[in-house]
């Protein structure tokens, strides 16, 4: 998951194991991996599991996973993941910090999973980086280390490193690395094998929260829901409408009614104010968060930001 491979293919790839770690985030990092290998007939990607003991390690769910090495026998590998969720600093002592930091002074890219952020931010390895966890673990780790940004998006990928949120977004995060590596082409095979959503990018939010309270019609709620996650994508108000059961009059008035505006404009409200987040909270460039936030171009995603806030994205930056 480095950013630019130094070395010739397969590219090798090392998962450490701390206890209790996400295994769903595990295998989707793996499996986009598996299938393009399959899919290009050749070895693109190589990894290795690695444990503290080289033993089993049982994950959040109960089930125990081998590993192939232990940390005194792992090979040197170009990247790193550190796999956690649940209580990541009980693994944490001043042999496996040394370790990673030893990994980094190798030239091997380090990057987190889930909670794994909080073992290379303990090991002091996250200066100047851009990193994302999990976002129920966001507000603890903002806490303990509030030197280091931390933002809720899917994944982030630089140079120094990479991290993702876990469950899924694994899956977005080794497609970005196929993609880079091997073409768009070989990326969107391995996303139809997956049966995976195109629509979600490295700035794509974690999690969607609808406005309505909850004492209006169920109808709102489930449009704003539908809005809420297609923002990359946009429905059309007609597109939403049937996918709601609802006719296109009945959506308008219940907007009007409970929320004052056409659905139309409170569909472009969200998808700014998601864009306004973005902005503030990483430093993805603005035509990525443009893309994020379901705009076509940068120009027109400026447009519609100057109009709704009175300022444009580059001028909210500078502020």
């Amino acid at each position: 998951m480095r950013l630019h491979p130094q070395v010739p293919e397969p590219e090798s790839i090392g998962f450490l194991l701390l206890p209790r770690f996400a295994m769903v985030a595990f295998f989707s990092a793996i499996e986009p991996l598996r299938i393009a290998n399959r899919i290009s007939g050749r070895t693109l990607f190589h990894w290795d599991v690695i444990s503290r003991d080289g033993g089993p390690v049982t994950a959040s769910n109960g089930m125990p996973l081998a590993a192939t090495w232990s940390l005194q026998k792992a090979p040197e590998t170009q990247s790193l993941a550190v796999c956690a969720s649940f209580a990541p600093e009980q693994a944490l002592d001043t042999e496996l910090l040394e370790w990673l930091r030893a990994r980094v002074r190798a030239g091997c890219v380090l990057g987190g999973m889930d909670t794994g952020c909080f073992a290379l931010a303990a090991a002091g390895l996250l200066d100047d980086q851009t990193v994302t966890l999990h976002w129920e673990s966001l507000p603890a780790f903002r806490e303990q280390f509030p030197g280091i940004e931390a933002v809720e998006s899917l994944y982030e990928i630089s140079a120094e490193g990479f991290s993702c949120a876990g469950g899924s977004s694994a899956i977005d995060m080794s497609l970005d690395l196929i993609a880079r590596r091997h073409g768009d082409e070989l990326a969107g095979q391995v996303r139809e094998q997956l049966v995976h959503d195109q629509g979600r990018l490295p700035a794509s939010r974690q999690r969607h929260i609808a406005r309505p309270a909850n004492d209006v019609d169920p109808g709102l709620h489930r449009a704003v829901a539908l809005m809420e996650t297609h923002l990359e994508a946009p429905l059309g108000i007609q597109a939403l409408a049937d996918e709601l059961g609802l006719s296109w009059r009945r959506l308008e008035r219940l907007f009007a009614r409970h929320l004052g505006q056409t659905p139309l404009h409170f569909y472009q409200e969200r998808r700014l104010a998601h864009a306004h987040q973005l902005l503030i909270d990483t430093r993805h460039g603005i035509m990525d968060i443009a893309l994020a936030s379901g705009f076509a171009s940068a120009s027109s995603f400026t447009r519609a930001f100057r109009r709704h806030y009175g300022l444009t994205p580059s001028q909210l930056r500078r502020r």
